[in-house]
């Protein structure tokens, strides 16, 4: 499969994956090495990756040296909180500059924030991090996220943590159409097929966590996922067919057979 560029860096895997709600930590490692991701996404503010000494440190499981972390702002509602959230992972991950950030609307939705989002992008922006951003599924604040400097637009499909998949697909090709950076669905996918939808729509890859460490077999999952993202990423490369309403077209054509 062809590479996935995000600020310069190519990566061979278009799933990106999560790193919370898993039983343990021996469930994500084995998890996420299924999935074959290359790029994982933390908490900061609800994983330990070394701010809290003398305690399980998600790193153990997830090396730097195997896995670019994706230090992440979820749990923030102000772009204040955000950008204070991820000032602390670039001194943790000394200078890490490749940063996911998410500004929630409210606790119950866990809809993004939009004003606050594109604050807090200009900021970051400005200080040197490499933002992809969470953000809602509408075309103009993705252009305006793109325009601030933001190396990856990541639209929701449906709400976080909902399974629902893409609800929205007329919007999410308009951002497609018109970006100029990489395009990644975060947020909604529930299962394998969601995530192939997404990639033959021509997102550029898609991240996830509920829809792997919430499966019964989360193990199994990630190599579900894994797959899917392989086979939309194919799918949108060799171009579908058009869509024919009422209007057949044999797989053998009739020309030439005996007594027609």
């Amino acid at each position: 499969m062809d590479p996935l560029a995000i600020a310069g860096k190519n990566y061979a895997s278009r799933l990106l994956v999560g790193t919370g709600k898993y039983r343990d930590f021996a469930e994500t490692g084995a998890a996420i090495a299924a999935s074959g991701a290359e790029i994982v996404t933390v908490a900061i503010r609800r994983s330990n990756i070394g701010q809290e000494p003398g305690q399980p440190n998600l790193l153990d499981v997830l090396p730097p040296s195997r896995y670019t972390i994706l230090p992440n702002t979820a749990g923030c509602y102000s772009a204040e909180e955000a950008v204070r959230t991820l000032f602390l992972a670039r001194e943790l991950l000394d200078g890490h500059a490749l940063v996911k950030l998410e500004v929630l609307g409210d606790a119950k939705t866990l809809f993004p924030n939009m004003p606050e989002t594109l604050k807090a992008a200009q900021t970051l922006v400005r200080e040197g991090f490499q933002v992809m951003v969470y953000c809602a599924d509408d075309p103009i604040q993705a252009r305006m996220l793109e325009d601030i400097g933001c190396v990856a637009i990541m639209p929701l499909a449906s709400l976080i943590g909902s399974g629902m998949g893409i609800l929205n697909p007329w919007n999410l090709r308009l951002i497609i159409e018109q970006a100029k950076v990489p395009v990644l669905v975060d947020a909604g996918v529930g299962t394998a097929s969601d995530a192939t939808i997404a990639m033959e729509l021509g997102c550029d890859g898609v991240l996830m966590n509920t829809a792997i460490a919430h499966a019964r077999d989360p193990v199994q999952m990630a190599g579900a996922m894994k797959k899917a993202v392989e086979a939309g990423r194919e799918a949108f490369l060799a171009g579908r067919m058009p869509k024919k309403y009422y209007s057949a077209d044999p797989s053998s054509p009739l020309s030439g057979v005996i007594g027609s």
